[in-house]
């Protein structure tokens, strides 16, 4: 038996916002981010809805990138005081990730980060407050998906919470919020969409509810991301679209560990994070050659260079030019193609040497990994962190 999931109800399309009129309800706290939503007069629009609909409204601003248990933690003390029962978050993934682990310890005080890390473990929701998302960035789909991200800085790791029901009750997918991004957070986004679509296409949980999802994302991302990053208005919305459609197909087939290495090496080093669209980029081409040695996924990883258009008469010929169109993708979005040139070089290569083993280790554990078409072992995980490191391909 396999479960699909999604939010009640999708709202999309220009100016869906003023959706936010019509939710019922007596209290919501709202979650945002760093201010972008405030300076582009979004947030203000929101609180204005949500009045318009009779309800009291306290905010919980500057949720930071890579949102961290601390954060999580002060937002449900705030929730506690507050008593909503609407959790509104809008933003980037980071404020909606953050709000979801904030309403489960709103739910349940005495729950632990502990409890809450082991895949589909939380407790049932829904006993105090519904869930609303409002995604402002085209990437992490969080919107629509039973995850969330957040980082224990104290440890230096980031931890993927997975359960159903973190899922939003209420999804407004606006492309009027992604308008405002700049083009830097639009390659990065684009890309962390296209290796959830992927990813989502070539995962053992995948299945006919989740493949026209993938491919259609796939399809768009390709078409549209480009000039989405090239400032075209309506490419910014059909790349809206499609981050969402992905986040549809991997929230109920899972993803690989594309996302595994991007955890666990994002807030790893002392040089800095390294953003996890930036990484998702940089890693892709490396696991689809690993991945690639799995005939399944061979044959999946064909279909989609096809579906995309590229040409090859065999599976192999179609993977060379899978990886090499992505690889293109990311020099036109001006991504760097491995961890070295990140940033100009701020990850250290003695430091990541010395890390390296536990960070595979790490990867290895991550949740993702158990849904990868290949697992990795101890030696082939560490090849592949430093074959995305030097910008290496392989073949192991």
């Amino acid at each position: 038996m396999a479960r699909f999931t999604l939010p009640r109800d999708l709202y999309h399309g220009s100016g869906c916002l003023s959706e936010l009129k019509n939710l019922q309800g007596k209290k919501a706290f709202l979650v945002v981010g760093g201010g972008s939503m405030k300076r582009f007069g979004f947030l203000d629009q929101a609180v204005g809805y949500l009045k318009e609909a009779g309800m009291k409204v306290e905010l919980f601003e500057n949720v930071e990138p890579d949102p961290s248990v601390d954060t999580v933690m002060k937002g449900a003390e705030a929730m506690k005081k507050f008593q909503p029962d609407w959790i509104i978050s809008m933003g980037g993934g980071s404020p909606i990730d953050a709000a979801k682990a904030m309403w489960a310890f709103y739910e349940y005080p005495d729950t632990t980060f502990e409890d809450l890390i082991i895949p589909f473990n939380f407790p049932q929701l829904r006993t105090k407050a519904r869930f609303c998302a409002i995604p402002s960035t085209s990437g992490t789909a969080t919107e629509v998906t039973a995850f969330s991200v957040i980082t224990d800085y104290a440890k230096g790791i980031k931890y993927p919470l997975a359960d159903f029901n973190i899922t939003p009750d209420v999804a407004i997918v606006d492309p009027q919020l992604a308008e405002t991004m700049p083009p830097k957070l639009t390659a990065f986004t684009g890309m962390d969409a296209m290796t959830h679509a992927i990813e989502a296409y070539v995962s053992t949980l995948h299945c006919d509810y989740t493949d026209p999802l993938a491919l259609h994302a796939i399809k768009m991302v390709h078409e549209f991301l480009k000039k989405s990053f090239d400032g075209d208005k309506e490419a910014k919305e059909r790349m809206h679209n499609a981050q969402c459609l992905a986040g549809m197909a991997f929230s109920n087939a899972l993803l690989g560990i594309v996302h595994s290495m991007a955890h666990k090496t994002g807030a790893a080093y002392s040089g800095g994070h390294i953003v996890h669209g930036c990484a998702n980029a940089m890693y892709l081409p490396r696991v689809i050659q690993f991945n690639a040695k799995n005939l399944d996924a061979a044959k999946r990883y064909g279909e989609i260079a096809k579906f995309m258009g590229l040409e090859g008469s065999t599976d192999e010929e179609l993977i060379e030019a899978l990886i090499s169109e992505i690889k293109e993708m990311n020099a036109s979005l001006d991504i760097p193609c491995c961890i070295k040139e990140y940033e100009g070089g701020i990850i250290a290569e003695d430091e990541f040497m010395e890390k390296l083993s536990k960070v595979a280790e790490l990867a290895i554990g991550d949740a993702c990994t158990g849904s990868n078409p290949r697992i990795p072992n101890q030696e082939e995980m560490e090849k592949l962190l430093k074959a995305c490191f030097y910008g290496e391909d392989i073949n192991f």
